[in-house]
């Protein structure tokens, strides 16, 4: 989140919201000067009606896209279809590999040589929706979790900025296949990230 805050993308961040009250992404949104809300899902019954007061949250700021970010909760179908075609998220794997959680563990576990993360549109199925982009990286002989975790964080920090400006600039399509294109994109290269950023 504050690496897309500090991005120069062509976006105004109209707000940050969390679901864990004293989030250290609030305090770092208010620095940045962007507002803030707080939707504990500890105060609801169940995550209908979460994810219905979290839909009211983000609703209240009219937002032409949402950004998760570290946000680890399962939203409801009736949520990705609310936001469906301006919801993305980042996934710590090269999807369609290792969805869900612990995915540098299950990487070094499987013995993969290539590991990285994924920048895909929501869609009700967990971590299966349409690929906007995606960075590759190596995995080393000697790699821990933690230390590949970072590896993969500072192409995190390179490729969701790129998505979002994309979809800013009105420069995504999803086919009827369900794969993203994305317009005048550059052609891939030697380099582990496709499409390939901009030069």
């Amino acid at each position: 989140m504050e690496a897309l805050l500090d991005a120069r993308v062509p976006a105004t961040f109209v707000a940050v919201i969390s679901n864990v009250p004293g989030a250290g992404g609030l305090a770092i949104a208010q620095a940045h000067g962007v507002g803030t809300a707080v939707v504990d899902h500890k105060t609801y019954p169940d995550r209908d009606a979460f994810d219905a007061a979290l839909r009211a949250a983000i609703d209240n700021y009219k937002p032409d896209l949402v950004v998760l970010a570290g946000f680890m909760r399962v939203l409801t179908n009736a949520t990705v279809r609310h936001y469906a075609g301006r919801m993305l998220n980042i996934h710590p794997s090269l999807l369609p590999a290792f969805p869900g959680l612990h995915t540098h563990r299950r990487a070094l576990d499987t013995g993969v040589r290539v590991h990285g993360c994924t920048v895909h549109f929501v869609t009700p199925q967990l971590d299966h929706g349409p690929i906007v982009i995606q960075a590759a990286v190596p995995v080393q002989a000697d790699d821990t979790e933690d230390v590949l975790a970072a590896r993969v964080l500072a192409q995190e920090h390179r490729v969701y900025p790129q998505a979002v400006t994309w979809f800013c600039e009105n420069r995504l399509s999803v086919t009827a296949e369900g794969k993203v294109h994305v317009d005048a994109a550059g052609p891939s290269t030697g380099a582990l990230i496709s499409p390939a950023l901009p030069r």
